[in-house]
Parts: structure tokens; C-alpha cells; sequence
């Protein structure tokens, strides 16, 4: 992913390996709906409103998204 002086890094989410893995940024410069940058290990990017990552932030701090972590069979 192209670093611009718009984006603003700020979390890595996987850290042990030089892999390439998923990172947070924040565009400074994009439209409102597009202001928070996600990019993976593969290149990709989603791109969402701030609005929009506070309510993953919110359900991932109330436990919504915990079942997503365990094992299917469990």
C-alpha cells in the first residue's frame, strides 16, 4: 500500500512476522465514509466512516464478537 503523508498509521495488528500483516490507518484526507483505511496481508484494502469502526470496536469490547473466535465444533 502506497504511504502517503494523508495516512496515519495506527496499530499493526499481527507484528511477529515481516508478512505484511493487516494495519490500521487514518486518512486524513479522504471523504468522511472513507476516512478509516484497513489493509491486509494480501494487499487489499476496505476503507469505512469512523462511525462505522467504532461500532466494530464497541462490539468487539461487549462480546458480540467473541463467538466468532471459537471453534465450531466447541
Amino acid at each position: 500500500m502506497e504511504r502517503t503523508g494523508s495516512l496515519q498509521h495506527i496499530v499493526t495488528f499481527c507484528g511477529n512476522c515481516d508478512c505484511g500483516c493487516p494495519e490500521l490507518f487514518l486518512n486524513h484526507n479522504a471523504p468522511p465514509e472513507r476516512r478509516v483505511v484497513i489493509t491486509d496481508d494480501f494487499g487489499q484494502r476496505i476503507q469505512m466512516s469512523l462511525a462505522q469502526l467504532r461500532v466494530i470496536v464497541e462490539s468487539a469490547k461487549d462480546g458480540t464478537l467473541d463467538d466468532v473466535l471459537q471453534p465450531a465444533n466447541a
